[in-house]
């Protein structure tokens, strides 16, 4: 019996670290082949590398999110090396969280671009793949600041809300198409998503969730579950914290 996992190829944004690299490799233990787009060449083929000296089956391309040709040219390139594509894990984003009042314009348009219009581009790239051939999964990264908003994370909670919100409506659009979609709620895991944070006050405040975080092969198998369900079966969002973690 199958586990609905084998043969697929699921393309992997923001695939250099982290979250994504554990569901790459998670996913290429189970059969899977991976299209990983990222931007840190060096990184994505050590992953390239250490996938297919396990016997798993990786290709990589540079990919910078904020740009639409290069989630359009990661789509091409995987249809080039695969034939087909299957899922999208939408995973690239940044957390400089900082408060408003610091006016950090800059860091703001940053997760504007990255965690929204990023999402926005890969949907938009393959979504016309998995209409075509009316099958597809697109499973895209929000947080547990997608559900709710603390001091420091106004803005990155607006670009996660804005995923569950472009998710729900992904979702409704493209019953017609036989296409799943799926939000992935993130609680605090071990990845280098805080290192982006520049304010030294909210690091201070954020150590306590930061020390009882857990590792991102806990998503790996979240998002392993929702792909390996059977095609009738759409799982539509996860929130998953650890077990310590209140808030």
């Amino acid at each position: 019996m199958g586990n609905n996992i084998e043969g697929k190829v699921v393309i992997i944004t923001g695939a250099s670290s982290g979250i994504s690299e554990a569901v790459a490799k998670h996913l290429t233990a189970q059969g899977a082949k991976v299209s990983l787009g990222a931007r840190r060449k060096e990184k994505l083929d050590q992953i390239v590398q250490d996938i297919e000296q396990a016997g798993g089956s990786a290709c990589a391309f540079i990919t910078d999110v904020t740009k639409k040709e290069d989630l359009d040219a990661l789509v091409k390139n995987t249809l080039d090396a695969f034939g087909r594509v299957d899922v999208i894990f939408n995973n690239a984003g940044l957390m400089p969280l900082s408060r408003l009042e610091n006016l950090h314009y800059e860091e703001w348009e940053k997760m504007i671009d990255t965690n929204i219009k990023g999402v926005l581009y890969g949907i938009g790239a393959v979504l016309p793949v998995f209409k075509e051939q009316k099958s597809g999964h697109f499973i895209n990264v929000s947080s547990v600041a997608g559900h709710r908003v603390g001091p420091g994370a106004a803005v990155y909670s607006a670009t996660k809300f804005a995923v569950r919100a472009i998710s729900e409506g992904l979702r409704q659009e493209v019953k017609p198409y036989n296409i799943r979609t799926t939000i992935i709620s993130p609680g605090a895991i071990k990845t280098e998503l805080p290192d982006t944070i520049t304010d030294n006050k909210i690091k201070e405040v954020m150590q306590p969730v930061l020390d009882i975080a857990i590792s991102p092969e806990s998503i790996a198998r979240a998002v392993a579950y929702v792909i390996e369900q059977p095609e009738e079966f759409d799982v539509n969002e996860i929130i998953l914290r650890p077990t310590a973690q209140a808030s």
